[in-house]
């Protein structure tokens, strides 16, 4: 909508560009004027394969996000990791898979060089000249921590094409007050943008009023739906029953459903090969650790608020109880369990579960049944999050800090924000989504494993 998606584009076709670029910069350095040498269609048919795989781990880095055109500070190093990623995956390529002829070394060196600077310089300066067009001036109409959260979002970053000249808090005003303000403000300001929450009681009095407004070239935007496109999340105090009933459907995605469930048992199978690998190693630490348990079970809370049991690797010295918290004074996490958690091998024995078809690699996560029963009575609409299967891992955790340390699960608020993840996945639930998902929980293991 507002959010420069053919910037994002040109950012992944100016990639793709340089990378041939790079490839024809290498062969010109090593083997100009000898072109006999170059061997050219056999390179750019065995770099092609690469450079698609070499995309694949870009998104994964999350070098296709939507932020990605602002945190340039962070580029060097971000852009730097990837392509070391790059390169093991290159030397496995040419070295390990022997498909092509082709084994570069100082032509593969040379490469990965060239095309880091090249995309480097791309990324930091070369978009720029694809110019950021002209912001649309805007008003913004609403209620709730969102309307504050979402102007600022708008007003403080440089990649939205639109600006926000004024704001109305519809719970701060009177609604003969806001008719007289809005409208001098739009003809002041000369807006031709106004984002506001269309279900709001207080604007549908106003409708036949800002229905005259499109005949002044005024353009209308549920704040919503523009919330849930900036932020991959759905704002919680502008929800009501009736954007369940149009946007939630309880209906099975059959070929979604099936593709999930093949890549379930798939993934489980490939997995769980390695996790009877691990054992013994896992099981030595936690015994030696306090010589307690191996496994702890939990009851879950399953698809359609069924109850259903997990298995997970022991990470604290105690288990806890009815999905209430013990504090760490008392129930402290062990050495061997600090690593498990970080890495998420204590996740492991749960594709036990996945196999069983209880839950998923991908959804959203499910409580403790103690705890998950406290949150349905404190929270609004959370029994929706299990309309759909529980799993593993999901949207809210690639999106939310979501790290043993940092999110508590007594927090009502980061459930709050927990919740307003798993609602967008829900809506949104896709195959492609959940590879996104997929690719961007690989990525984040791998930099914990790394730290």
């Amino acid at each position: 909508m507002f959010l420069g998606r053919r910037r994002l584009l040109a950012l992944l076709i100016g990639d793709v560009l340089l990378f041939y670029v790079a490839l024809i910069a290498v062969l010109l350095l090593r083997y100009f004027p000898s072109v006999r040498l170059m061997n050219f269609p056999e390179h750019v048919l065995a770099f092609s394969f690469l450079i698609a795989v070499w995309m694949v781990i870009f998104l994964a880095a999350g070098l296709y996000d939507k932020n990605t055109l602002l945190f340039r500070r962070k580029l060097p190093s971000l852009l730097l990791k990837t392509q070391l990623a790059n390169s093991f995956v290159a030397v496995l390529f040419f070295y390990y898979l022997p498909i092509f002829k082709i084994t570069p070394k100082t032509n593969l060196f040379l490469y990965i060089l060239i095309s880091f600077l090249l995309v480097l310089l791309w990324r930091m300066y070369g978009i720029d000249f694809l110019g950021r067009g002209r912001k649309q001036r805007a008003i913004l109409v609403g209620r709730g921590g969102e309307l504050a959260e979402l102007g600022e979002e708008i007003n403080r970053n440089p990649r939205y094409n639109i600006q926000f000249v004024g704001a109305f808090n519809l719970d701060k005003m009177h609604a003969r007050d806001f008719e007289e303000e809005f409208l001098a403000e739009v003809k002041k300001n000369k807006v031709s943008v106004v984002v506001l929450d269309l279900y709001n009681e207080k604007i549908e009095a106003l409708l036949p009023r800002l229905y005259n407004l499109l005949f002044s070239g005024v353009r209308f935007v549920d704040m919503g739906k523009l919330y849930e496109e900036v932020f991959d999340r759905i704002p919680l105090t502008l929800l009501r029953y009736d954007w369940f009933l149009e946007n939630i459907s309880p209906q099975r995605h059959s070929i979604h459903d099936l593709a999930r469930r093949v890549m379930d048992i798939a993934l489980s199978l490939f997995l769980g090969g390695a996790t009877l690998l691990l054992l013994p190693f896992i099981a030595l630490a936690i015994w030696l650790d306090d010589s307690g348990p191996v496994f702890i079970k939990q009851k879950r809370v399953g698809e359609g608020n069924k109850e259903i049991e997990v298995y997970k690797f022991r990470s604290m010295q105690r288990g806890d109880e009815n999905g209430v918290w013990i504090g760490e004074t008392d129930n402290q996490v062990t050495r061997a369990g600090d690593f498990l958690r970080k890495t998420r091998l204590d996740e492991l024995p749960q594709l036990w579960s996945v196999l069983k078809g209880d839950i998923s690699l991908i959804g959203p996560r499910p409580d403790i049944t103690g705890l998950g029963v406290r949150l349905m009575a404190e929270i609004p609409y959370y029994t929706i999050r299990s309309i759909v299967k529980p799993g593993i891992t999901g949207w809210a955790q690639i999106k939310q800090d979501y790290s043993y340390g940092n999110l508590s699960p007594q927090s009502v608020e980061e459930t709050k924000t927990r919740l307003a993840y798993d609602l967008y996945y829900i809506k949104n639930r896709s195959f492609s989504l959940d590879i996104t998902i997929a690719l961007r929980t690989i990525q984040t293991l791998l930099s914990r494993v790394g730290s």
